[in-house]
């Protein structure tokens, strides 16, 4: 069993969709054995944003390739491998400006390849990669969820969805900056529902 962890919190360590994510991870440690676990920090680690050679070199022909789009290629190629190995992958998301922060676009950017992790066809595009479960541990300062004010989960949704992942689950952390009481309500739901999710 390999789980995949991306972290995105601009705080990183001391960020609460980290420590969800983190809680979530050492849950499922307690019980599997065999539980292989990659983290993938694109904060500390970041993910170069896309430009106009970094397309080029996406959509370069193999053998047309320099030496430095090949090396982008390698790259995205990696972060790509890191998610179809997978059988189970956690996002820790936090809301900025009412969106996923840049980071995660970044390497969500890097992960939507015509040809490789999606194909176009006469009825729309089709994923190619296999379903599998992915955690969205969603922190936010304010309520937007429950107000209907959430951009984030669609986003996500159609996202995956592209590269034939459909299996998602939203953990909700809201409110975490409308009072200490507040924040403690939304943490401890939040960490009752992780508990749930962990297999027995």
């Amino acid at each position: 069993m390999k789980l995949l962890v991306v972290k995105s919190s601009v705080f990183a360590d001391g960020g609460q969709s980290t420590a969800l994510a983190e809680k979530f991870a050492r849950a499922w440690r307690e019980v599997s054995q065999d539980l292989e676990v990659v983290e993938r920090d694109v904060t500390s680690n970041p993910v170069p944003h896309l430009d106009g050679e970094r397309i080029g070199a996406l959509f370069s022909a193999p053998e047309q390739r320099t030496p430095e789009q090949q090396a982008v290629v390698d790259f995205a190629d990696a972060l790509l491998e890191e998610v179809t190995t997978a059988d189970v992958i956690v996002l820790a998301v936090p809301m900025y400006n009412f969106g996923v922060p840049s980071q995660l676009k970044a390497w969500l950017d890097h992960l939507a390849r015509a040809g490789v992790s999606f194909k176009y066809t006469d009825t729309g595009p089709v994923g190619l990669l296999k379903d599998k479960p992915v955690y969205i541990l969603a922190a936010r300062g304010g309520v937007y969820h429950a107000a209907g004010q959430d951009f984030q989960a669609p986003f996500l949704r159609q996202f995956f969805g592209l590269l034939g992942i459909t299996n998602l689950e939203f953990i909700y952390a809201e409110g975490l900056n409308m009072g200490d009481e507040a924040k403690e309500k939304a943490l401890n739901e939040a960490s009752r529902q992780i508990a749930e999710l962990i297999p027995a």
